[in-house]
């Protein structure tokens, strides 16, 4: 169990949730504003949803009247709030926490990502975190992708499951394989140099040489420079293959990456992307306290 340094400020902490709610408006996170709408920013209710918790709870917190979240609720918060990671530190602070976990910090995606994020909803897309970890999915990319935020360890890497999880290559054309396999050792051999040796890259890239005949041989190919291809061959279980063009918008201060999957207007892969988009789960449904 983690220890505390700092007091629970439950009045603070209430104060600061407010404000926070009120400057953020509907056209922040993807909503209509309405022509009921009088107060100023979000309802409570709307702020729980993009939470996943209770409206009540979340009321609770504002009041100065609730329990001290778990450190993951306040990740939580702090992701549906759209805090800057500033702000997301003194939540943690005020919840009486010196400093947010270094993995929730990972997970933390940016308040820019999110804004792109909360206008694509109807779209395939999903961010990523500097060493492949799935941060935030659209529905449209659960149901393209599986769901693939759910991971802990060195799992939560794309590139970990690539050679140690023979399900994460299911959904991709075999041809495409080795290609992929070539791109991921060579873009993590990138990020362990550029970040050194004892960096989260490095320690992943000495696992992997480990437990994966195949990387291993990669990785003394010592090839740099690879990128991956705009255009990916995907076969899914219900609908089949699809070719689609996978654009990429980076954040360079916190490392992380928006994908964005779309296909060529009037042909098949765009009629299926449609239906998985018809067929996607919506992962932002309220959840419980």
């Amino acid at each position: 169990m983690r220890t505390m340094d700092h007091t629970f400020d439950r009045t603070s902490l209430g104060t600061f949730l407010r404000t926070r709610r009120a400057a953020l408006q509907p056209e922040d996170v993807g909503l209509r504003r309405g022509q009921r709408r009088r107060a100023p920013g979000l309802r409570r209710e709307e702020v729980a949803e993009l939470c996943t918790m209770s409206a009540d709870y979340f009321a609770r917190l504002e009041r100065g009247d609730g329990p001290q979240p778990s450190e993951q609720m306040l990740a939580a918060i702090a992701r549906g709030l759209r805090l800057t990671p500033d702000e997301r530190d003194h939540l943690f602070l005020l919840a009486g926490y010196r400093t947010a976990r270094h993995d929730l910090c990972l997970q933390h995606v940016s308040p820019g990502l999110m804004r792109v994020m909360d206008g694509l909803a109807g779209t395939t897309a999903q961010v990523m975190g500097p060493l492949g970890e799935t941060l935030l999915q659209t529905p449209s990319a659960v149901a393209l992708l599986g769901e693939q935020t759910q991971y802990t360890g060195n799992s939560r890497s794309a590139t970990f499951r690539w050679f140690t999880d023979p399900a994460e290559r299911e959904r991709y054309d075999p041809e495409q394989h080795d290609d992929n396999s070539r791109t991921n050792a060579a873009l993590l051999r990138a990020s362990a140099t550029r970040d050194g040796p004892g960096s989260p890259a490095a320690g992943l890239a000495d696992v992997l040489r480990r437990t994966s005949d195949e990387f291993a041989r990669l990785w003394e190919r010592h090839e740099v420079g690879l990128r991956w291809s705009e255009t990916k061959r995907f076969v899914h279980p219900q609908v089949g293959r699809l070719d689609l063009y996978c654009q990429l918008l980076l954040e360079p201060d916190q490392g992380q990456s928006l994908l964005v999957f779309t296909a060529t207007p009037g042909t098949e892969s765009q009629e299926k992307l449609a239906l998985l988009t018809v067929l996607g789960t919506d992962r932002f449904a309220p959840g419980i306290e």
